[in-house]
C-alpha cells in the first residue's frame, strides 16, 4: 500500500499590546473550539507553537485552557515547539537577544508542560543561514520554514517530501519545508483536495513526509472563516477524513520523524521569507511589476518552472521601505547595547532584569514590518515597542543616576549621515540635522511615550487595487484568503489617500506661496516655495544660561518667481535636565539687500494615536472650538498657544508662541491594508503655526513645545 507522512503544525501569536478583545475572540473563534475538536479525533496528532505573550495571557485569563494543552502533551497528541518568547525576528536581534529569547521560552513550555521543546516556529519564516548556529546552541533541533525557500535553493517540489539537514560553524539543524500547495488548500478549499494531493504523493516506501505549518487565527480568526472552518464543518470533515485514511496517511509529530526517518540530504538555504512577504517588502513600482509578471506566468502555465528564479525582495529592506521602522530598529538596538553594558557591570541585577524584559517585549515583529497585515501602520502595535523601550531606558536611568542634559552626535540610523540624540532625564529629542533639522523622535519619559510615533503617507503597491475594493459585509460564498480578497471597510477611502513628499517630523521649517489653501497643505499638494524641509542644516552645540543648546543653521533660498532669494534659517533648541519642555528661539536672516515678503510657518507632529475619541482633543484657551477631535481639520488665528489633550495616556502637549500666530491643524491619516481590508488609520495631529511678515534684515520668533503630565481625573470641557 503507497503511504505517505503527514505533519501538521499550528502557530499561535498575538502581538504585544493588542486590544483586550482581539485576544477574547481570537480565543473564542480560535484557539479554544480548535481544541475542542482536536480533543475529539485521537487519531490526529499535530504540533503546537503558541508564542510567550499568548502563554502569559492564558496563564492569568485561561489557565484551564493551559490544563488541556497539558493533557494533550502528556498523550503524546501534541507537541510544543519553541520560539523566540516575544516572537522576534531573530536575524534582526542582538546574538545574546536571540539566545535569551528562545531560552525564555523554552523554560516556560517545561514550566507549563513538563517537556523540553525540540524545535521552533521561526517568526515570519525569516531566514538567514547564520541564525542555525544560534538556534542548535539554543538546544532546539529543528525549524520549519516554507518550501518556496528550498525552491530558491534550486530544489522541485518532489524534493521537498521530506526534511534536510543545514549546519552553521558545525553546529546542525534540521528544516522541514513547509507546503505552499497546503497553505492555500487548508482550509480554503474542501478537504478533499488535500486527500487528493497526498494521495498523489504517496509511495510504496511510504518515506515521503508532508508538512503543513501555518497561522492558527486562519482557523476562525481570518474573515469568514469561523463560518466557514467551524458552522460548515470544514475542519471537522479534515480530521475525520484524515482518521478515516490513516491506513495510509500517518499523521505524525516532528519530533517522530526526525526519530524515524532520514534526511534527505544536507542543504544551505538563501536568505528568505514566505513569497508574499517578499513581495510586500517590494517599493510600489516593482510591487506592480511583479504582480504583473506573476499574473504573466500564471497564464502561460509557466510559474512552477521558474518558481526557484522567481523572487520578491529581501526582508530587512522593511527598515529601507519605511524609515519610521529603521528608528523603532536602531533605537532597539541602542537600548539592548545600553542593558547588556549594565548587565556586564553586575551592578542591581534585578533592576538590569527589568530592563531586558522591556528590551524583549520591544523586538515582537508586527510593526517591524507591513503586508496583508496592518502591522507597522498601527498605532496600537507600534505604541508598546517604544513604550518598552523608553520603559528600558527609565531603569538604567535610576541604575546610572543620570541628571544631566546628554548630548552625542552619532549615526544612529546607520545612514552614512550623522543625527543628534539629546537624552535627559525627562525626555529624548532625536534630531536629523541633513533633513531639515528636524526632530523625529520625542520620548516623554515620565509615561514612557514617543510623541514621534507618526507613519508617513507614502504611496504602496496595492492602493492601485483600492477602486476593487468591496465593503466586508457584502454576501460571497465561502472563505477566501487574506492573500485573495479585496476589501475595504468604509466606502469613498481614495479620498484620503494623500502622499507625503517628506518625512513627517517636527521643526520642520515651511514657506507657503501667497495662495496656499488648509486644504493644499493638508494633503500635501501645495507649492513649498523653500529649500528647507528636507534639506541639510548645520548643527553646533553649546551651553548657554544653564541649558544645552543644539542650534541648527541653513543658508538657503525662497523662491520668488524665477528668482532666488537667499534667506538664513537659525533654530536654537534648549534643553535642561529638570525640565521636559523644548524651548525654540527661531532667527531668519534676510541675506539679500532688498526686502522679501514671507509666509513661514513651522511644522509639529504630535501622535495620540485616536482620532476621533472623547477624551483626546484640541483645546485653545480663550477660544470655543466647533470641532475639537484630533482628526478635525480647522485655523485658528492670532493665538499664542495651541494644546493637545490626551487623557488615556495622561499627557498634555501644547504649542507656544511668543509672537501670536495663525495656527493650522489636520490629521495624518494612512490608507492601509490589514487582515479585514482596506482601512484608514490614524497616525497623528499636526499643528502649524504661521505668520506672514516683511523681512528686511531679521525676524525672531520663540515657541515652546511643552510637555506635562496629567492628574487623574483631569479634563477639559
Amino acid at each position: 500500500m503507497k503511504t505517505i507522512t503527514l505533519v501538521l503544525g499550528i502557530h499561535n501569536h498575538q502581538p504585544i499590546g493588542n486590544f483586550e478583545s482581539v485576544f477574547e475572540k481570537a480565543y473564542e473563534k480560535s484557539y479554544k473550539p480548535f481544541i475542542d475538536l482536536l480533543e475529539r479525533y485521537p487519531a490526529v496528532r499535530l504540533a503546537q507553537h503558541y508564542s510567550g505573550i499568548l502563554l502569559n495571557w492564558f496563564s492569568v485569563k485561561r489557565p484551564e485552557f493551559l490544563k488541556r494543552l497539558k493533557t494533550l502533551v502528556q498523550q503524546g497528541r501534541v507537541e510544543m515547539i519553541g520560539g523566540a518568547y516575544y516572537e522576534a525576528i531573530l536575524s534582526i536581534i542582538p546574538d545574546e537577544d536571540k539566545r535569551d529569547q528562545l531560552l525564555k521560552l523554552s523554560k516556560e513550555l517545561r514550566r507549563h508542560f513538563g517537556s523540553e521543546p525540540q524545535g521552533m516556529w521561526l517568526a515570519e519564516r525569516v531566514w538567514e543561514q547564520h541564525l542555525a548556529f544560534h538556534i542548535a546552541e539554543a538546544g532546539l533541533k529543528y525549524i520549519t520554514v516554507d518550501d518556496t525557500h528550498f525552491k530558491y535553493a534550486g530544489l522541485s517540489e518532489y524534493e521537498l517530501l521530506g526534511y534536510y539537514m543545514t549546519e552553521e560553524l558545525g553546529r546542525t539543524l534540521a528544516i522541514f519545508p513547509i507546503s505552499k500547495r497546503l497553505r492555500y488548500t487548508i482550509p480554503f478549499q474542501p478537504v478533499q483536495k488535500t486527500i487528493d494531493y497526498l494521495r498523489e504523493v504517496a509511495t510504496e516506501e511510504g518515506d515521503r513526509v508532508v508538512v503543513y505549518a501555518d497561522d492558527g487565527e486562519k482557523f476562525g480568526v481570518w474573515p469568514k472563516t469561523y463560518e466557514h472552518v467551524y458552522e460548515n464543518h470544514w475542519l471537522e470533515d479534515f480530521f475525520k477524513a484524515l482518521s478515516d485514511n490513516r491506513d495510509w496517511i500517518r499523521v505524525r509529530l516532528f519530533s517522530e520523524v526526525l526519530r524515524e526517518i532520514k534526511p534527505i540530504g544536507r542543504i544551505y538555504l538563501p536568505n528568505a521569507s514566505y513569497a508574499e512577504m517578499l513581495h510586500w517588502v517590494l517599493r510600489p513600482r516593482l510591487f506592480g511589476q511583479y504582480e504583473e509578471l506573476e499574473a504573466e506566468l500564471k497564464k502561460q502555465g509557466k510559474l512552477e518552472k521558474f518558481e526557484p528564479f522567481f523572487k520578491g525582495g529581501f526582508w530587512r529592506n522593511f527598515l529601507v521601505k519605511y524609515p519610521e521602522i529603521n528608528t523603532m530598529h536602531k533605537k532597539m538596538l541602542r537600548v539592548s547595547h545600553r542593558v547588556r553594558a549594565a548587565q556586564r557591570k553586575k551592578v542591581a541585577p534585578k533592576v538590569v532584569e527589568r530592563a531586558l524584559e522591556h528590551l524583549w517585549a520591544a523586538q515582537c515583529n508586527d510593526p517591524y514590518w507591513h503586508g496583508v497585515f496592518g502591522g507597522f501602520y498601527l498605532p496600537v502595535l507600534r505604541y508598546p515597542i517604544f513604550n518598552n523601550l523608553i520603559s528600558a531606558e527609565r531603569t538604567l536611568d535610576k541604575i546610572e543616576k543620570r541628571k544631566s542634559v546628554n548630548i552625542e552626535i552619532v549615526d544612529f540610523d546607520c545612514d552614512g549621515r550623522k543625527e543628534v540624540l539629546v537624552e535627559t532625564p525627562l525626555i529624548n529629542c532625536y534630531i536629523k540635522p541633513d533633513q531639515g533639522g528636524s526632530v523625529f523622535e520625542l520620548d516623554f519619559k515620565p509615561i514612557s511615550l514617543n510623541l514621534l510615533d507618526v507613519v508617513t503617507r507614502r504611496e504602496e503597491g496595492y492602493h492601485r487595487k483600492l477602486t476593487l475594493a468591496k465593503i466586508p459585509h457584502a454576501p460571497t460564498e465561502g472563505a477566501e484568503s487574506i492573500h485573495d480578497m479585496v476589501l475595504a471597510k468604509e466606502e469613498g477611502l481614495e479620498r484620503f489617500l494623500h502622499y507625503d513628499w517628506y518625512r513627517r517630523g517636527s521643526l520642520i521649517d515651511h514657506f507657503f506661496g501667497a495662495a496656499t489653501t488648509l486644504e493644499q497643505v493638508y494633503a500635501c499638494n501645495y507649492q513649498e516655495l523653500g529649500d528647507f524641509v528636507n534639506q541639510p542644516y548645520e548643527v553646533k552645540t553649546a551651553k548657554r544660561g544653564g541649558r544645552e543648546v543644539v542650534e541648527l543653521t541653513r543658508n538657503g533660498v525662497v523662491w520668488r518667481g524665477e528668482i532666488r532669494h537667499r534667506i538664513r534659517v537659525q533654530k536654537r533648541i534648549s534643553f535642561r535636565p529638570d525640565d521636559p519642555n523644548l524651548e525654540i528661539e527661531y532667527s531668519l536672516t534676510n541675506l539679500e539687500k532688498l526686502p522679501i515678503e514671507l509666509w513661514f510657518g513651522v511644522e509639529f507632529n504630535i501622535g495620540l494615536q485616536a482620532g476621533e475619541a472623547h477624551d483626546r482633543y484640541y483645546y485653545v484657551e480663550g477660544r470655543e472650538l466647533l470641532d475639537r477631535k484630533l482628526r478635525s481639520v480647522g485655523e485658528v488665528d492670532h493665538s499664542q498657544m495651541m494644546g493637545l489633550r490626551d487623557e488615556w495616556l495622561g499627557v498634555d502637549v501644547r504649542i507656544e508662541t511668543g509672537t501670536a500666530a495663525n495656527f493650522w491643524r489636520f490629521p495624518i491619516e494612512t490608507i492601509s491594508l490589514s487582515e479585514e481590508g482596506f482601512e484608514r488609520v490614524f497616525q497623528s495631529s499636526v499643528v502649524i503655526p504661521h505668520w506672514r511678515f516683511r523681512l528686511e534684515k531679521e525676524w525672531q520668533m520663540k515657541l515652546v513645545h511643552r510637555i506635562s503630565r496629567l492628574k487623574k481625573g483631569s479634563s477639559r470641557t
